[in-house]
């Protein structure tokens, strides 16, 4: 008999791809700044809408933002987002297509400022993952002091849809935070993937 594997529960039964999301990504810690760019411009698409509509998507966004190279996003004209609104690949909400481009803009001066988005962004928990040991759903929060002050650090620099919620999915996703339930498979794995390489 196959022993079932264990999963965490919001991934236990889902679609294939939120499976492989979850078994392959999902915690897994983001040293690259590119890595990351993708995941500001994913979690703010997401807003209000289930990451499975933006993994869905995700094909579309690469296709439509330049495989996530923030140099080339900024540099995007009026021209190009009303033809990027046209592709059903992406949520069309002009809102957030257009804080993508600001937010690259933005992304670039901070990669200038820090030597590198990464040293920016993983300050804001002391440069190593935070390892959490969840059982159950009900114990995830939706924000975190660390998530609340990186939110309120990148809405100071202009950044769009950085709210606190969205930044600790953000952080949950790059491994900046390790939610795996203790009883997942994962939650070891991602544990012992802890140092910056």
């Amino acid at each position: 008999m196959t022993k079932k594997i264990k999963r965490c529960a919001w991934a236990g039964e889902s679609s294939l791809q939120y499976i492989e999301y979850h078994d392959k990504e999902w915690g897994v810690p983001v040293w690259d700044d590119q890595t990351h760019f993708e995941f500001l411009i994913l979690e703010g698409a997401q807003a209000g809408l289930s990451w499975s509509t933006i993994l869905n998507k995700r094909a579309g966004y690469r296709r439509n933002f330049a495989e996530f190279d923030a140099s080339k996003i900024a540099r995007f004209t009026e021209k190009r987002i009303e033809k990027i609104l046209l592709d059903p690949g992406i949520v069309r909400n002009r809102l957030k297509v257009n804080s993508a481009v600001t937010n690259a803009k933005l992304f670039l001066k901070v990669q200038e400022e820090f030597d590198g988005f990464c040293n920016y962004i993983w300050g804001f928990v002391n440069g190593e993952p935070v390892q959490h040991k969840f059982r159950s759903n009900s114990e995830f929060p939706a924000t975190t002091a660390e998530s609340d002050a990186l939110s309120k650090d990148l809405r100071k620099r202009g950044f769009k849809f950085v709210g606190s919620t969205i930044m600790y999915a953000h952080m949950q996703a790059t491994g900046m935070v390790n939610d795996h339930q203790v009883n997942c498979f994962r939650h070891k794995e991602c544990a012992a993937m802890a140092k910056r390489r």
